[in-house]
């Protein structure tokens, strides 16, 4: 058991840990084990330079979290108010009229205006959506006989069919995407926050104005009323959700596929198919690793650790869900994993997810059957950043092979 630390001791137990650096990002689960055998389920860290914040390794202990919103509220403007506007996980982790930034009403309020809107696409529909797409960037480059699926798969289909989800154009759509990735990257984030913001505004006005069969039409038209400004917001969340992540989970899986041989000969006839590849993913490399923030309103105690008021707690769903408190045995079919969050703040769209990530897979391994990595695993490169699990770039080669047909 942790030693008990009193209030405000927490930062100098011991030297936090920083989790932004290029070595972290190489190997999370080494510095997971380290931080568990220094500190228990929780442990001190560095979001970016300066910003100090907890992080939750244990399952339990996260779970007890996330089911706590009152002591654990998602509203973070009290930290907020300390931090410069230059921050790079500010755009991250900022105040907005969401529901993951709220408590209380205002949760509720748009949490139901979300769930009315995503409980209204069509899977069928959503299923034609992702192959109509996977087939068309197939055939971009599958008579090259190589192709980063991150840049030329995952990335654009997550982004277009978002977009058809959201009924949003490509010029508006390109902006958006421009903006999120700075943000995810902690790289010019503030410029990004501008450039999502615009883009967004632009889309609920031009829905007011043409209305249509999609996730932002039944936004506008719920009873809670979103002003533009919350439509803004709203929209933001959903492609926060819906591009980077998204696209970490297709990446991800396929790399699991590529390199672990319980899989390779699933399209063979194997036992493990892509939905078992997608649960082991979301136990051991969920696209988002780190997140579902929370901000105690005072010194609350936790496992014999006091956390600090108004400091974030972040949930590590990478090391939550490998915590050996809880694994053990044969994991296939298990969906026990925190990779959507738990409680009133758990992912509502997550039936969408696996969906257009599982038809993103198949589509790809039965049109390119024989496809395998062009570089060794070890030269592969995670992206830097606190929260996210995601490759720069997953290069393959394959046979080449003639078009699909196309719908």
């Amino acid at each position: 058991m942790p030693e008990l630390v009193s209030p405000g001791q927490t930062a100098q137990a011991a030297g936090r840990v920083p989790m932004y650096t290029p070595e972290f990002a190489a190997d999370p689960h080494r510095c997971y084990r380290q931080l568990r055998e220094r500190f228990g389920t929780l442990a001190p860290v560095e979001l970016a330079p300066g910003v100090p914040a907890t992080l939750v390794l244990g399952y339990r202990t996260a779970v007890r979290i996330l089911n706590d919103p009152e002591r654990f509220p998602a509203d973070p403007r009290t930290w907020e108010a300390g931090v410069p506007a230059d921050c790079p996980v500010l755009p991250m982790m900022q105040w907005r009229p969401n529901a993951l930034r709220n408590a209380g009403r205002e949760h509720t309020r748009y949490r139901q205006a979300n769930t009315v809107g995503l409980t209204g696409v069509d899977h069928h529909r959503l299923q034609v959506t992702v192959e109509r797409v996977a087939v068309s960037l197939i055939n971009s480059f599958c008579v090259a006989g190589s192709a980063d699926l991150v840049r030329d798969y995952a990335f654009p289909l997550a982004f277009r069919v978002l977009n058809q989800l959201l009924g949003c154009s490509v010029e508006i759509a390109a902006q958006a995407a421009e903006g999120f990735r700075a943000i995810f990257e902690g790289i010019g984030a503030e410029r990004g926050n501008e450039l999502l913001a615009d883009a967004l505004l632009q889309l609920a006005q031009f829905k007011r104005a043409h209305p249509g069969e999609d996730v932002t039409t039944r936004l506008l038209r719920h009873p809670v009323g979103l002003s533009d400004t919350e439509m803004v917001h709203q929209l933001a969340t959903l492609y926060g959700a819906g591009i980077e992540p998204q696209q970490n989970l297709i990446v991800n899986t396929l790399l699991l596929l590529l390199v672990d041989d319980r899989f390779r000969g699933s399209a063979l006839g194997g036992s493990l198919s892509t939905r078992d590849a997608l649960d082991e993913v979301l136990f051991d490399d969920p696209p988002m690793a780190n997140f579902c923030f929370s901000y105690p309103p005072r010194d609350v105690l936790v496992d014999d650790r006091w956390l600090p008021a108004h400091q974030p707690v972040v949930i590590s769903m990478a090391a939550c869900n490998t915590d050996p408190a809880i694994r053990g045995g044969q994991f296939t079919g298990n969906r026990s994993h925190l990779a959507w969050g738990a409680g009133p703040h758990a992912c509502p769209a997550s039936s969408l997810a696996y969906l257009i990530a599982q038809e993103a897979v198949d589509q790809l391994l039965d049109a390119l059957p024989e496809i395998n990595l062009a570089v060794p695993t070890t030269e592969l490169r995670w992206r830097p950043g606190p929260f996210h699990r995601a490759l720069s770039a997953l290069p393959v080669v394959f046979a080449p092979a003639p078009p699909l047909p196309e719908g």
